[in-house]
């Protein structure tokens, strides 16, 4: 399934860091979401984009992983000649990850 079947993103960019947020929409979902959206995950899925480091922050109380990516931007959105250089633009990749996961799809919550 995608990641975004049980999630949603929220994102932002500073210079040459894109910060993207993963947040589950039932927070039963949390711990599976965060065992298998990890900070190498992240980087391997955007390894042609990020050229540094990817941080994962966890907010448990309120469901969320929040990435911090390093050199993410191509030099930052004003500096790159790449239309597509946003956080909102990764954010909305990332929400295309495959994950393994179950739901009950009858569920009406989903």
């Amino acid at each position: 399934m995608k990641l975004k079947q049980v999630t949603h993103s929220r994102s932002g960019d500073k210079g040459n860091i894109s910060n993207v947020s993963v947040i589950v929409y039932r927070m039963e979902d949390y711990e599976k979401v965060k065992k298998q959206v990890t900070a190498e995950k992240v980087k391997d899925y955007f390894h042609e984009i990020v050229k540094g480091d990817v941080v994962r922050y966890e907010l448990p109380k309120i469901g969320a992983l929040n990435f911090v990516m390093q050199n993410a931007l191509g030099g930052g959105v004003t500096k790159s000649l790449t239309l597509d250089r946003h956080g909102k633009s990764m954010s909305s990749a990332l929400m295309d990850m495959e994950i393994d996961m179950e739901v009950d799809v009858n569920d009406s919550n989903y």
